[in-house]
C-alpha cells in the first residue's frame, strides 16, 4: 500500500483511534498544538474594509483584528475566481497541479473536484490529534466523493456549490445545497448567520483540545441578499440568480458588516474561553471584487489578471505571538497559508510533492522578510508573472493585439504605465520562466 493509500485508509474514523485522546479538563499551559482559525471571504475586494480605507462599509472587528495583528498590503490569490484559489490553499500547491484550474460550475461540474489524493492541511493537522471543521463554502467537488468529510475534515455544515440563496440554499441551477457532513440537511436561517453559529459552537466544543477551524463565508457573494431579506429560490424554479434587490450596493454592504459581526462573534468566543493566545487567526479573501465591491485604486475586477482581480485584504493575528499594529509590504500569496500552518503546527509539509507556498511564520514571528520571489497566474487566455515588483500581464494569450504589459509596481500599483517596449529583455525573460512554469504545473495524476 503506498503512502496516500494509507493516508486515506486512516482519514475517516478510524482516524480517531490512532489521534491522541485529549482530556477535555487538559490545562490550557499544556496545549500540544496552538488552534488554528482560516477565514475566507468570498469576492471581497481589496478596498472593501475599514482598515483598507473604505468609508462607507463598517468593519470594526476586522479592523481591530488588524490593529492587534498584521496587516498585508501586497497579498494575493493564487486564481482571481472562487475553486482554484480553494484548490491551492488547501494543498499548498498551483491550482493546476491539483486539476481545479477554473471554476467548478453547479451545471457543468462533470463528477469534478479535488483529486483525493491531494493532501489536504486538515488531513496533516487531523494526524497531529486537531479536531477540524469547515463551515460554509466548499466548491472543490459536488459528488459526495469530494466531500470536505473525505478531506480530513471531522465535521462540516455548509454548502458545495459556488453559492446558495442565503435563505433557501438553493444553488443557482435550483437544487438543495445545504450538507451536515456528506448528507443533505437543511437548515433554517440566513447563511452568514449559520456558518458563524456553527464556527462558534466548534469553537466551545473543542476549547480545550487543539483544534484547526476554516469558516468559508458566502459573504459578499451573490445573491445579494441582507439578513432582513427573504429567500428567493426555490428547488427547480426560476429566479434571477443574483437575486432581486435593486439597491444592490446597499444590500453589499450589509453583506459585509454582518460577516464582520460574524468575525467579531468569533474572536468573542476564543476570548471567552480563554484561548485567544492559543490561537492563530488568518482572515483573506478568494480573489477581488466583482463591479459590486471595491478594489480600491487597483485595475480591473474578479476574474481578470489586472490586481484588482488577485491582489486581496489579509489580516493574521496572534495575540502574544504576532506583534500588533504592523503593516507589511511583504510579497505573499495564499499557496502560503498550508506550509504556515503546518509549521505553526510543528509538522513538515509532504516530502512526496511539489508545494508552492512558503511558510510565513518568520514574517509573523521574527519580523524577517521572507525576501524576494517570483508568483505565477494563468487563467483561461490570460496570463501573468510576478517577479519581485515587475509583473507581466498578458490580456488575451489568443489575441496577438493584446500585446505584453510590464508594470513596475513599486511605483504603479495602479498599472497605468506599460513599459514593456522600454524593457524588452525583461519581458523576454519573464515570458520564457512563464512558459517554464506552465509546463512544471501541467496536471498529472498522481498514483491513487
Amino acid at each position: 500500500m503506498n503512502r496516500r493509500k494509507f493516508m486515506k485508509s486512516v482519514a475517516g474514523s478510524s482516524a480517531l483511534m490512532l489521534a491522541p485522546q485529549w482530556s477535555h479538563a487538559q490545562p490550557r499551559s499544556q496545549r500540544p498544538h496552538p488552534n488554528i482559525i482560516i477565514i475566507l471571504a468570498d469576492d471581497l475586494g481589496y478596498g472593501d474594509l475599514g482598515c483598507y480605507g473604505n468609508q462607507t462599509i463598517k468593519t470594526p472587528n476586522l479592523d481591530q483584528l488588524a490593529a492587534q495583528g498584521i496587516r498585508f498590503l501586497d497579498f494575493h490569490s493564487s486564481c482571481p475566481v472562487c475553486s482554484p484559489t480553494r484548490a491551492g490553499l488547501m494543498t499548498g500547491r498551483y491550482q493546476q497541479r491539483c486539476n481545479v484550474p477554473e471554476v467548478i460550475t453547479a451545471r457543468h461540474h462533470r463528477d469534478h473536484g479535488l483529486p483525493l489524493y491531494e493532501i489536504t492541511f486538515a488531513e496533516q493537522l487531523h494526524q497531529l490529534g486537531y479536531v477540524t471543521g469547515v463551515f460554509g463554502k466548499w466548491h472543490l467537488g459536488y459528488a459526495p466523493r469530494f466531500n470536505p468529510t473525505r478531506q480530513g475534515f471531522d465535521q462540516f455544515r455548509g454548502y458545495v456549490s459556488g453559492n446558495v440563496d442565503y435563505f433557501s440554499h438553493i444553488d443557482q441551477t435550483g437544487v438543495a445545497d445545504w450538507w451536515h457532513n456528506a448528507e443533505l440537511e437543511p437548515e433554517d436561517g440566513y447563511s452568514t448567520h449559520l456558518i458563524t453559529e456553527h464556527a462558534v459552537g466548534f469553537i466551545q466544543e473543542n476549547r480545550d483540545k487543539p483544534f484547526c477551524l476554516y469558516v468559508a463565508h458566502e459573504a459578499p457573494h451573490y445573491p445579494y441578499q441582507g439578513p432582513g431579506d427573504r429567500g428567493e429560490r426555490t428547488a427547480g424554479g426560476e429566479f434571477p440568480t443574483q437575486g432581486g434587490r435593486k439597491d444592490v450596493d446597499i444590500a453589499y454592504k450589509e453583506m459585509v458588516e454582518t460577516m464582520d459581526q460574524g468575525v467579531g462573534r468569533i474572536l468573542e468566543a476564543l476570548r471567552e474561553n480563554k484561548i485567544e493566545k492559543d490561537t492563530f487567526v488568518f482572515f483573506f479573501s478568494d480573489n477581488g471584487a466583482t463591479k459590486q465591491g471595491s478594489n480600491g485604486s487597483l485595475r480591473g475586477f474578479k476574474g481578470s489578471l489586472w490586481e484588482g482581480g488577485h491582489r486581496v485584504p489579509a489580516i493574521a493575528s496572534w495575540p502574544g505571538k504576532i506583534e500588533a499594529g504592523q503593516v507589511t509590504h511583504e510579497l505573499a500569496i495564499s499557496l502560503d497559508l498550508f506550509p504556515t500552518v503546518l509549521e505553526i503546527a510543528e509538522t513538515p509539509v509532504p516530502d512526496d510533492r511539489s508545494i508552492d507556498g512558503i511558510s510565513l511564520c518568520s514574517l509573523f514571528l521574527k519580523n524577517e522578510s521572507i525576501g524576494k520571489r517570483t508568483l505565477f497566474w494563468s487563467f483561461k487566455n490570460q496570463r501573468a508573472v510576478r517577479d519581485d515588483n515587475w509583473k507581466l500581464v498578458i490580456p488575451d494569450r489568443e489575441d496577438r493585439n493584446s500585446g505584453f504589459h510590464l508594470f513596475d509596481l513599486s511605483k504603479d500599483v495602479e498599472e497605468k504605465i506599460n513599459l514593456a517596449e522600454h524593457e524588452p529583455k525583461l519581458v523576454k525573460d519573464l515570458i520564457q520562466r512563464l512558459t517554464s512554469w506552465e509546463t512544471d504545473v501541467q496536471f498529472i495524476p498522481l498514483d491513487q
